[in-house]
């Protein structure tokens, strides 16, 4: 519990330091917005200023034009008046020396002169006709100023729990200003080993801030990232996200599986590359009409494809597991049906004597007639190499358990419990991590043996046993052995198991012997 706390803080101090370096990354690209945008305002503003300043020019030299022509119009026009006053002066002063010259020819004459009209209209009018500036284009750059800005980059969120199935994803984003925005563009594309392979980046435009993916691999990482776009632009790419669809279900590894009374240990295989938070096993009871319950246990965030998990004795359950990520549960595996009625095992495969073969079923085990030579065997590592023999799958209960042998009556076997780490190149009994009963066939009899330690009682027993049941308590430190067909008691070994014991079976001589498990021991 402590290291998985402990894992689970490291976890959120991670990130923790990943968002405040992703909120780093943001202050940076503020700052960078707000200098290409006080850059840009900066511009409009100057050229604002530059097209004001030159109409204003343009408009002041027309002016000073058109009045430099009015006043030289004037002026020439005063002059002509001035001209005009002084030819009339002259006109007086000669009418008056005709008039006392008493020649009345000339002073008719000059009263004919006299009749002439001088022009006294002006010759411009005062009004100044320079129209206004056309100012429309400074006008548009005003506007322009107040274009709202193109959006800062979108912030892509991580991905929250159940947000995904096998297939899709749903991602979510967010903006930290009151940026305008007409549509987002989401783009994603597989990820492989944690490294981006070049694969086709897929585009999505949507309108709001969050977006459903579909149409992906099960138990896929995804690299996204997002861009906004206003009508003045589009904004910066948002920090790229990793987000997994969830995994595809696991496969319960039946042959492994074992039970008792009290519990059962079920195994998996998970058949996802990428790896997994946890698992979810999901068990129910079968009811006596052979329907499902309704009820469904769950047991959480089981860190290894194994769970052990506790049972009521005499009844049958279905277990199913699911996977689980960061997107959510994957659909539950294939069902397992589990009896608790008694202890259930198989035998296990790769311990056994390469003279030996394991039934399809799991639970009979032959040694045939014809003998191979060393060269010719493979051995397992795990594999016994002198004995040819083979172990049961473990019981990690402690408790009581019984299963039952059958056995010809020509075959010289052993039967009993070992340690997992009993020495393969021993013959179980011989050491003191083996515990066996043994059938030996003599020229006159059938002989018995109860060893460990190479170490046996001397017993006599006088009715062949074909069926033998094996009896294993932990609490009371006993395996004991009986004669099935008439109830007889064989023999007891006591000992304090230190640790789990794995049944063991084996042959001396060819022939066959058969597992009975999953049975109720007899009283």
């Amino acid at each position: 519990f402590g290291v998985r706390t402990r894992n689970r803080l490291q976890g959120k101090v991670a990130e923790m330091e990943n968002f405040a370096g992703h909120l780093e990354e943001i202050f940076l690209t503020v700052e960078e917005n707000f200098g290409r945008r006080e850059q840009h305002l900066e511009q409009h503003y100057n050229d604002v200023l530059q097209t004001l300043s030159q109409r204003y020019e343009d408009r002041a030299a027309g002016l000073e034009e058109e009045k430099k022509n009015k006043l030289e119009a004037l002026y020439r026009q005063l002059l002509a008046c001035g001209q005009a006053l002084d030819a009339s002066k002259e006109l007086i002063e000669t009418a008056q020396e005709i008039y006392r010259s008493q020649d009345k020819r000339l002073f008719l004459k000059v009263r004919e002169f006299a009749k002439e009209e001088t022009d006294l209209t002006l010759s411009t009018p005062l009004e100044f006709n320079t129209p206004l500036a056309d100012l429309s284009d400074v006008k548009t750059l005003m506007d322009s100023i107040n274009v709202v800005p193109a959006p800062s980059a979108p912030v892509i969120n991580p991905q929250m729990p159940n947000s995904a199935t096998q297939t899709s994803l749903r991602v979510c984003w967010s903006l930290f200003s009151d940026d305008s925005v007409e549509y987002y563009e989401l783009y994603y594309r597989p990820v492989h080993d944690k490294v981006c392979a070049w694969f086709t980046v897929t585009k999505v435009k949507v309108k709001e801030t969050h977006c459903k993916v579909t149409d992906l691999l099960p138990n896929a990482q995804y690299e996204l990232w997002v861009t906004a776009t206003n009508t003045t632009g589009i904004s910066p790419a948002s920090e790229k996200a990793l987000y997994m669809t969830v995994p595809s279900p696991p496969v319960i590894k039946q042959r492994e599986c074992t039970s008792c009374p009290e519990a059962a240990l079920i195994r998996w295989e998970s058949g996802n590359t990428n790896p997994i938070d946890s698992y979810t096993v999901e068990l129910s009871e079968v009811e006596t009409d052979g329907t499902e319950s309704h009820l469904t246990e769950s047991i959480v965030a089981v860190p290894t494809c194994q769970c052990l998990i506790q049972l009521q004795p005499g009844r049958c359950y279905v277990i199913s597991v699911r996977a689980v990520n960061v997107g959510g549960p994957s659909n539950r595996s294939e069902v397992i049906t589990v009896s608790t009625t008694g202890t259930f095992f198989h035998l296990l495969g790769e311990t056994a004597h390469p003279c030996l073969s394991i039934s399809e079923d799991g639970f009979t085990m032959f040694y045939g007639d014809e003998e191979l030579p060393i060269s010719a065997m493979a051995f397992d590592a795990n594999a016994f190499t002198r004995c040819v023999a083979v172990l049961g799958d473990l019981i990690p209960v402690r408790g009581k358990h019984y299963w039952e042998v059958e056995v010809d009556d020509g075959t010289e076997f052993r039967i009993g419990v070992s340690y997992e780490d009993t020495e393969r190149s021993s013959y179980l009994g011989a050491n003191n991590t083996s515990w066996c009963m043994r059938h030996i066939l003599t020229p006159t009899r059938h002989k018995y043996e109860f060893l460990h330690k190479g170490w046996s009682p001397d017993l006599r027993i006088t009715v062949n046993p074909v069926r033998i049941g094996v009896a294993l308590d932990y609490d009371k430190g006993t395996l004991s052995f009986f004669n099935v067909d008439l109830k007889q008691h064989l023999h007891t070994f006591h000992c304090h198991f230190q640790n789990y014991v794995h049944p063991c079976f084996g042959l001396d001589n060819p022939g066959a012997l058969t597992v009975h498990n999953g049975i109720a021991a007899p009283e």
